[in-house]
């Protein structure tokens, strides 16, 4: 009967796409019975915005450096956001450093889990020899905590943006594995996949087409609470002063210049903060919102 079940799900899920008002209809229906995943939503959409037209908006230079606006408080008529120790804009430099967490956390959050999801599908449907290397792989990733990890590839490599994200983006390939992995091990002796093999589909034809598909909805959930994981961890590297260099700007980076200002300047510290507690909540919020939506043992809780 379970199995019925699942082959009846996987082949709603494959059916033709749907049309735009049924995805809209989809969207509203989500919007309405998970409205913290909606706000979760909303905030995403705002940060995106800032990060993508920053450069655009952004009132000053963000390495201008002026005397004159040393430790500026926030106000209407000069800096939105008050100034640091060099006069620098606090609300451009921020627009830029959240261009910078956004990039670094999604594509590294994408680049982990799909390679950790090609190793989880390969392991899971051959099984055996290649399961046990694989397996041993994973283990070994998984023995090093995810930020000692990123700081030893970040030593061997020399810091910029594309070693930070693959730094970041390697210690998520085991997550990527295990999950899909475990949906791969399912999936592979439902009825439809024994019927794509009986008529002569490749494996690789089996793997792409037939298994793939089905473990989407557990991606999603899993790359959506990634990237809040990929953000905090570049802030922290930024905070160690590991991550991308300067003249760059990053929420990490400002936080840590703002550390010794904290008791005549804590405006300079609390909008990267901020920044970064709401981006991550948000996206911890919008991956438990998915995980409700598409794990069919959770539809129908509150």
């Amino acid at each position: 009967m379970q199995t019925t079940r699942m082959t009846s799900a996987f082949s709603a899920g494959q059916a033709a796409p749907e049309s735009s008002p049924s995805r809209l209809w989809a969207a509203a229906v989500f919007f309405k019975q998970r409205p913290l995943g909606a706000l979760a939503a909303g905030i995403i959409l705002v940060f995106v915005l800032m990060g993508a037209l920053g450069p655009f908006v952004a009132p000053y230079d963000p390495e201008e450096i002026g005397v004159a606006k040393k430790y500026a408080m926030p106000s209407i008529q000069g800096a939105l956001l008050g100034a640091d120790q060099f006069g620098r804009d606090v609300l451009s430099r921020m627009l830029y450093g959240i261009r910078i967490s956004m990039l670094v956390g999604v594509v590294a959050s994408f680049v982990g889990t799909v390679a950790g999801a090609i190793l989880g599908l390969v392991s899971g449907y051959w099984s055996g020899k290649v399961d046990a290397i694989v397996q041993r792989i994973v283990d070994i990733l998984m023995s090093f905590p995810l930020i000692i990890l990123a700081l030893t590839l970040l030593t061997a490599l020399a810091p910029s943006l594309p070693t930070v994200i693959i730094a970041i983006g390697v210690p998520f390939i085991p997550y990527g594995a295990r999950v899909v992995r475990a949906s791969t091990m399912i999936i592979k002796e439902l009825q439809y996949v024994e019927a794509a093999r009986a008529i002569g589909c490749s494996d690789l034809r089996i793997i792409f087409r037939h298994i793939a598909p089905g473990c989407v909805a557990l991606y999603i959930v899993l790359t959506t609470g990634l990237i809040g994981v990929a953000i905090i961890t570049e802030s922290a590297l930024g905070f160690l002063g590991l991550s991308i260099p300067p003249p760059t700007p990053t929420l990490g980076a400002m936080l840590s210049e703002a550390l010794t200002l904290l008791m005549f300047a804590p405006h300079v510290a609390v909008a990267p903060g901020v920044a970064i507690t709401l981006v991550v909540f948000a996206f911890n919020i919008l991956g438990d919102s998915l995980r409700d939506v598409l794990d069919p043992r959770l539809r129908g809780s509150g």
